[in-house]
């Protein structure tokens, strides 16, 4: 196990969380001059794997990632929304995998018992699923270059962190992906997916030319035909690296002075941001972003990826009223498991570090948008780092005595509330019965399910409405406040809480016998930074 990496001194270790902000204004009054003329790119959206619509482990359904249902509501049109599709629904299962998928066939040919004897014979079946992926990927349809064309509206790709719009393009990710590939028999894995999913994205961006980035061709749509609302949500990956490895590898010393050629160089094999090169960062895309014309910019604050249950606080917390648990390990890993010695963990005095440095960047985000108002700019803050906060099961809502004194829960739509179990922040189990625990995390234990994103769509919704955004209906009429989403509909399209696999028990057996076979947790959740 590596040696522990003493957190910098420039991390002000904080001892209650930051106070949400809940005016997405910040008080600041911006006097907007009304529109020359009506934006034909009514949103827009730059972000990570949040806004990607990354779920159960794999970019699959971006058709329900949270930009798209907020451009549903918007009354957008397929045409009037675009975002990267990757495969069709009967495809080989996901980039790089769909745990969902991988989970109900494992139901269909082997019930939801994993014994011994089970696991052997799994075994040779898991070897071949993984390998028709990897033969799609790499050397079939999806190794294919993908289309040219307009760019996409949604132009987020998960694993990027503040740095990725900024540096990364299409002929970066060409060279990368010309590297040979191995068909490696034991290792089945889709090398370079990353790549591999920004690839559309950067393709559609850089029209004629390979070195442009997703910032300038969000510009171009600004200056020619115009964009009504930017929303920007980016961040979480210069942390959540640390949960993924339960190891804080911090960006090095002088980070902030390297130039961006170099910063993108230096953060390979980095898990978490030092505050100062989060700022160095997070000052170079605000520059940008100043310089694209939308009417309306929405930029998100980073949640406390502690929170996220694929790192799962053992034993009792510290203290009762304490955040925080005495160490944190995989969530198929039991307290009377558990051995310090051997499992990989995080402890207490790191994850508070962790916290710790997100309230900074989250510090420095929320100056951009008050410097930028009071520029007279109209930007608004979308606080998604509050929203967590107020759904944090283990955390907060199962333990009254940690709450701060602001803290308040997150009322659940009508829809969520009447489940039984109702949803929460905890991983997600389920068995013949159905759905035992969990449902607003999918699988991966990182991000949503789709009526987890559900409740981010309806959050932008309402940040929308406040900066004075129209809504229509399918039929194009004007729709009044509020605008809620049909969490109904979101509940028959979320499979995993309406129809789980029986075979995600209260074990999670399955989960921890293909993290022992794939390490799916450190080689498909792609968030220790390698340079492309």
């Amino acid at each position: 196990m590596r040696a522990r990496q003493a957190t910098p001194r420039e991390v002000e270790i904080r001892c209650e969380p930051r106070r949400p902000e809940t005016d997405t204004t910040l008080g600041v009054s911006v006097t907007a001059a009304a529109p020359a003329r009506q934006a034909r790119h009514r949103l827009v959206t730059v972000g990570d794997s949040l806004t990607h619509g990354f779920m159960n482990g794999a970019i699959h359904r971006t058709d329900l990632s949270w930009p798209a249902m907020v451009a549903y509501e918007l009354g957008l049109s397929a045409q009037e929304f675009t975002y990267p599709t990757y495969e069709w629904p009967t495809g080989p299962g996901g980039l790089p995998v769909d745990l969902e998928r991988l989970a109900r066939e494992f139901d269909r040919r082997f019930g939801s018992r994993l014994d011994l004897l089970e696991s052997l014979r799994a075994a040779p079946w898991l070897r071949d699923h993984m390998d028709s992926i990897e033969d799609f990927w790499e050397r079939g349809t999806g190794s294919r270059p993908p289309g040219r064309g307009a760019p996409f509206h949604n132009m987020a790709v998960y694993g990027w962190d503040v740095l990725d719009p900024l540096v990364t393009t299409e002929a970066r990710i060409e060279r990368t992906l010309a590297a040979p590939t191995t068909d490696d028999f034991l290792g089945q894995l889709v090398e370079h997916h990353h790549a591999r999913a920004a690839w559309p994205v950067l393709r559609r961006a850089a029209g004629d030319d390979p070195r442009r980035t997703v910032l300038d061709a969000i510009e171009d749509l600004a200056v020619d035909e115009g964009i009504e609302t930017l929303v920007v949500v980016l961040g979480s990956n210069n942390a959540l690296g640390s949960i993924v490895s339960l190891e804080t590898v911090w960006t090095p010393e002088g980070y902030a002075e390297l130039t961006l050629a170099q910063r993108r160089d230096a953060r390979a094999g980095c898990t978490i941001w030092r505050p100062s090169a989060f700022e160095a960062d997070w000052a170079d895309l605000v520059a940008r972003l100043r310089r694209i014309p939308a009417q309306h910019v929405v930029v998100a604050t980073v949640p406390s990826v502690t929170i996220a249950p694929i790192a799962r606080g053992t034993h009792q917390k510290v203290r009762p009223d304490s955040r925080y648990f005495p160490f944190y390990t995989r969530p198929w890993v039991t307290d009377e498991d558990f051995d310090p010695r051997h499992d990989p963990h995080l402890v207490e005095d790191e994850v508070r570090a962790i916290d710790s440095a997100i309230d900074a960047y989250n510090e420095t985000i929320i100056a951009s948008v008050r410097a930028a108002r009071e520029s007279g700019l109209d930007w608004h803050l979308f606080d998604m780092g509050g929203l967590l906060d107020r759904l944090a099961t283990r955390r907060y809502v199962a333990s009254p005595w940690a709450r701060p004194a602001w803290w308040e829960p997150y009322e659940l739509p009508p829809a969520l509330r009447g489940l039984d179990p109702v949803p929460t922040t905890r991983f997600f189990r389920s068995g013949p019965d159905g759905r035992t625990e969990g449902g607003l995390f999918s699988l991966d234990g990182v991000h949503p399910t789709t009526i987890g994103y559900g409740i981010l769509a309806q959050e932008v919704v309402s940040v929308l409405g406040s900066a004075g955004v129209a809504f229509f209906d399918r039929q194009g009429h004007p729709r009044a406040d509020p605008v809620e989403l049909d969490f109904e509909r979101l509940l028959r399209a979320d499979t995993l809480v309406s129809d789980p696999p029986v075979s995600i028990t209260s074990s999670l057996g399955l989960l921890g016998w293909l993290d022992d076979r794939i390490d799916w947790v450190s080689r498909f959740l792609p968030f220790v930074h390698s340079p492309l």
